[in-house]
């Protein structure tokens, strides 16, 4: 047996989500600058002699089969090994947040998996497992922030100031398909460019979901009150229900709804794993 303890999985942020269109197909065309934080899982790893892939959840329960799992199984498919793994995860990422909590871990673990088994599988490799896992799983394992177009398949790296954020999860979460099935969804915004995002990129633009997100989950509303009390400008992130504002000095934390969870968060110029594989997935989205 052999373990490899304390593997990161971070948190994003978007920065700003714009929908600009919608395909035939009935998938959304995004605009968003993702920002990895510091907020993260963390997982265990053991390899496992006999072939067998299970898991322990430290924390917080995980579903019975969750995209962790489905990643151990699709990198030993695709890497033919006999070895086997144990995954014990200590979940601190909230779900149903918009912060890639899920497709974090999943990359994390086929980062993780592939220098274990010693499989040697580039990143362009791992990202195509990946996109099969989830839309957002790719960025986790380009190790930099990017700006991300498409249906989220398109990256370009993205170099970022230093921040520091709050960020405010309500006890709701909310469901992704939900959002984007609402017909009051605005899809048409402008298509930005990134020299524009660049003048102001924790102030520039806006999520588009946020609207809808608000009307589904009043938590949404009271999160941003809350920072609005502060003096503090905030809004969601990815598809919700988790909001967050840039702060220049630690805000005051007292009166903190008890169903919340609130966090002071660093910004990240690099993945923990970055370099783990050789190569570049962003080149996977065209660029």
């Amino acid at each position: 047996m052999k373990a490899l303890h304390d593997v990161a999985a971070p948190a994003k942020l978007n920065l700003f989500l714009h929908v600009t269109g919608r395909r035939s197909d009935g998938y959304h065309l995004l605009q968003s600058a993702f920002m990895l934080i510091d907020w993260h899982d963390t997982l265990h790893f053991e390899v496992r002699t006999d072939g067998g892939i299970s898991r322990e959840d430290l924390g917080a329960a995980l579903p019975a089969d969750d995209l962790v799992l489905r990643a151990a199984r699709a990198l030993k498919a695709a890497g033919a090994t006999a070895l086997g793994v144990h995954i014990g995860i200590e979940k601190r990422v909230p779900a149903q947040a918009g912060m890639g909590g899920g497709s974090s871990d999943a990359a994390s673990t086929l980062l993780a998996l592939n220098r274990l088994w010693k499989l040697g599988f580039p990143l362009e490799r791992l990202s195509r497992i990946g996109l099969q896992l989830g839309a957002d799983v790719p960025f986790f394992l380009t190790g930099r922030n990017a700006w991300v177009e498409g249906v989220g398949e398109i990256m370009a790296p993205l170099t970022l100031p230093a921040g520091r954020f709050l960020v405010v999860k309500p006890e709701q979460g909310l469901e992704t398909g939900l959002i984007f099935s609402d017909p009051s969804l605005k899809r048409d915004s402008e298509t930005a460019i990134i020299s524009g995002f660049a003048a102001d990129p924790f102030g520039f633009g806006r999520n588009d979901l946020q609207g809808v997100a608000e009307r589904l989950c009043p938590g949404v509303t009271q999160a941003l009150e809350w920072l609005a009390a502060r003096g503090l400008k905030g809004r969601m992130t990815g598809s919700g229900s988790a909001v967050f504002a840039q702060v220049l000095q630690d805000p005051e934390l007292s009166g903190v709804p008890g169903a919340f969870q609130v966090r002071l968060c660093n910004g990240l110029a690099v993945h923990p794993l970055a370099g783990w594989a050789t190569g570049n997935s962003l080149s996977v989205g065209g660029f």
